[in-house]
C-alpha cells in the first residue's frame, strides 16, 4: 500500500506544480480555485456531520459516510492540493454529497454547483432549497407556538418536493430574492424631491443596495475583459463612475463596450453584499470603440486625449503609446437605480410607456417650466444654478426644436461668475491631470525626454467638462435629464451683443430630445469666467410624445 501510495503521489506533483503556478483571474483555473475552496469547506462540514450524526445516534446514510469522509479528509490533508480533493470529492456516494451540501450556505451552494454537473445537480436539489426557502421566508401565519426551520420543511410532503423537477425551489428562492430587492428599492426612490424632481434617497439606495458599475470590453475575436469600477463621485443630480488599471487590453484589438450595473442578488440590510455572492448584470449602453476618431476628440493636454461617446462616456488615451488610460462615464439620477438593476446582461431596461398629459391651452404655448443646471469636471463644481417660471412661444420653434432663453447676452444682471477655471480632472493609479482651456504643455513631433523630464513645445489645450441637466415640465415632472461631457471651445467670431474685455468660449450639447448652448467670457482682471448666454432646445417630438399635442 506505501508504494501504491508513493506511486499516486507521484503521478499528482506535476499538476500539483502547474496549478500553484497559475494566473489568479485565468479562467483556467477558476475550477481549481473553487474546488480548493470546497475541499476546505468539506473538511470543516465532514467534522461537522459526524459530531451531529453522534449526537442524534441515526442515520445510515451518514454513518456509512463517516469513513469514506476521514478517509477522504486525510488524504485531502495529507497531499495538500485541490486536484486530489476533487477527484475524491467526485467518487463520493450521492448521499453523502447532499448530506454535506445541506450544511452550506446559499453562496457556497451556488459556487459549489460551479465545479461541476454533477455538482450542479446535486446543489440544485429541492429538499435542501426547500429548507432554505422556509428558513429564508417563512409562512405569514402566526401560531402560538413557533415551529423549527426541520419542522416546516419536514411538515411539507416529500412527494410533493419530488414531483417538482430538479432546481424548482432554487429558482423560487432566487426569483423572490430578486422580487425583494426590487420593492425595496423601488419602496426607497417612492419620495421626490419638488425642486429637483428627483428621488430624494437616490444616494441611499445607491448604498444600501450594493449598486456598481462594470465595464464589457469585447475583443474582435470574442474574447471579454471584466473590469469593475475603480472610483465613483456622487453629484446633486448625477454619479461620476472612474475605471482605470496598467494592463488594459490594447485598443486595436477591441471591437466594443458595455456599461453594465452589477448588484447583489442577496441583498441584506444588516450586513454588506459577499464579494463572491451571485450578481445581476443590467445592460445600460453599448458602445463601439471604432468611434475614438478626431471628431469625437473633445480635450486633451500633455499625457492624454479626451474623447466623447454618446450618451455620456469619456475614454481618455495617452499621447504617446496610443494606449487606454481611463474611461469614466456619467449617469444621471433619472430612473438610473431601475437602468442599473432592472435589465439583462443583454438587453437594457425599457422605461414604461408614458400616458401623455393633457395641455388644456396649447395656443399658449410652453410654460411654468424649471431647469436645473450643474457644471463639474472630476469632483470639481463651476456652476450649480435652478432657473424657473421658463416659457416659450408657439413661435419660437427653429428645425424642430422648440427655443427658451434662460439667460440674455444683453441683459447684464443675469450674467452669472463661475466658481475657478472651467477644466476636467483625471486620474489613474500612475498619473493624474487636468485640463483645462489656455497654453499648457502638449507632447509634439520634437519631444525629448532626459532624466524623466519632457521637454515638449506649448500649443493650445483643449478644454472640457461635464453639464448635468433636468428640464421639469409645468407639473413638475422631469421632462428631459441628461448628463454629457461637453468640450469648451473658443468662439469662432465676435459675439453679436455688449463687448467684453476677454475671451469668449461656447459650451454645446444636442441629441434628438434637446440640447442646451452656453457661451462664457473669461475675465482677465479677475481672472473668473463668467456665463453670459443660455439658451435651451426642446424637440417638437419629445413635446409631442409627453404632451399628447401636434405643435
Amino acid at each position: 500500500m506505501a508504494g501504491a501510495w508513493e506511486r499516486s503521489r507521484a503521478r499528482t506533483r506535476p499538476a500539483r506544480r502547474s496549478g500553484s503556478r497559475g494566473g489568479g483571474l485565468s479562467g483556467d483555473s477558476q475550477p481549481t480555485h473553487a474546488r480548493a475552496r470546497l475541499c476546505a469547506r468539506v473538511t470543516g462540514r465532514a467534522a461537522l456531520l459526524g459530531r451531529a450524526a453522534r449526537r442524534k445516534g441515526s442515520g445510515v446514510k451518514v454513518a456509512g459516510g463517516l469513513p469514506v469522509l476521514r478517509q477522504y479528509s486525510r488524504r485531502g490533508l495529507h497531499n495538500g492540493k485541490s486536484s486530489n480533493c476533487s477527484v475524491s470529492l467526485d467518487r463520493m456516494p450521492s448521499e453523502v454529497l447532499l448530506n454535506i451540501f445541506s450544511y452550506l450556505d446559499v453562496v457556497s451552494l451556488l459556487c459549489t454547483g460551479c465545479v461541476s454537473r454533477r455538482f450542479y445537480q446535486l446543489a440544485s436539489d429541492n429538499l435542501i432549497w426547500i429548507k432554505i426557502y422556509s428558513a429564508t421566508f417563512p409562512s405569514k401565519r402566526s401560531y402560538w407556538k413557533i415551529a423549527s426551520v426541520d419542522e416546516t420543511a419536514a411538515s411539507v410532503s416529500s412527494l410533493s418536493v419530488e414531483e417538482k423537477e430538479v432546481g424548482y425551489w432554487k429558482r423560487e428562492y432566487i426569483t423572490k430574492q430578486i422580487s425583494f430587492v426590487k420593492a425595496r428599492l423601488a419602496h426607497i426612490l417612492k419620495p421626490v424631491n419638488p425642486y429637483t424632481g428627483l428621488p430624494v434617497k437616490t444616494k441611499e439606495a445607491l448604498r444600501i443596495s450594493g449598486l456598481g458599475w462594470t465595464l464589457i470590453l469585447r475583443e474582435k475575436s470574442g474574447k471579454e475583459h471584466i473590469v469593475p469600477h475603480a472610483d465613483l463621485s456622487l453629484n446633486d443630480t448625477s454619479v461620476t463612475v472612474v475605471w482605470y488599471r496598467t494592463d488594459w487590453p490594447h485598443l486595436d484589438t477591441l471591437s466594443t463596450l458595455d456599461l453594465c450595473g452589477v448588484t447583489p442578488v442577496f441583498m441584506d440590510q444588516y450586513k454588506a453584499p459577499d464579494p463572491n455572492g451571485p450578481r445581476w448584470l443590467s445592460l445600460i449602453a453599448k458602445y463601439e470603440l471604432t468611434h475614438l476618431s478626431k471628431t469625437t476628440m473633445i480635450g486633451w493636454d500633455r499625457l492624454v486625449r479626451i474623447f466623447c461617446l454618446n450618451p455620456g462616456l469619456l475614454v481618455g488615451l495617452w499621447q504617446k503609446e496610443d494606449g487606454l488610460a481611463f474611461v469614466m462615464a456619467t449617469l444621471h439620477f433619472h430612473h438610473l437605480v431601475e437602468k442599473s438593476t432592472l435589465g439583462s446582461a443583454t438587453l437594457p431596461y425599457m422605461l414604461p410607456p408614458h400616458s401623455p398629459f393633457v395641455d388644456d391651452s396649447p395656443e399658449y404655448g410652453l410654460q411654468g417650466y424649471q431647469l436645473h443646471i450643474d457644471m463639474h469636471g472630476g469632483g470639481i463644481f463651476y456652476l450649480c444654478s435652478t432657473f424657473r417660471n421658463l416659457f416659450s412661444r408657439k413661435g419660437c420653434i427653429d428645425n424642430g426644436y422648440v427655443k427658451f432663453k434662460v439667460i440674455s447676452l444683453k441683459n447684464n444682471r443675469e450674467h452669472l461668475p463661475l466658481i475657478g477655471k472651467v477644466g476636467l480632472a483625471w486620474r489613474t493609479n500612475v498619473f493624474d491631470g487636468f485640463i483645462e482651456t489656455g497654453p499648457v504643455c502638449s507632447p509634439g513631433l520634437g519631444s525629448c525626454m532626459e532624466r524623466g523630464v519632457v521637454f515638449v513645445q506649448p500649443r493650445p489645450c483643449g478644454s472640457c467638462s461635464i453639464l448635468d441637466v433636468t428640464l421639469l415640465d409645468e407639473h413638475r415632472k422631469p421632462l428631459w435629464c441628461v448628463s454629457s461631457p461637453v468640450r469648451v471651445a473658443p468662439a469662432a467670431c465676435p459675439l453679436d451683443g455688449p463687448t467684453f474685455l476677454g475671451h469668449t468660449y461656447y459650451v454645446s450639447y444636442m441629441d434628438p430630445e434637446g440640447g442646451v448652448h452656453a457661451e462664457l467670457v473669461w475675465i482677465e482682471e479677475t481672472e473668473e469666467y463668467f456665463l453670459i448666454s443660455l439658451v435651451l432646445y426642446l424637440s417638437v417630438a419629445k413635446i409631442n410624445q409627453w404632451f399628447g399635442t401636434k405643435y
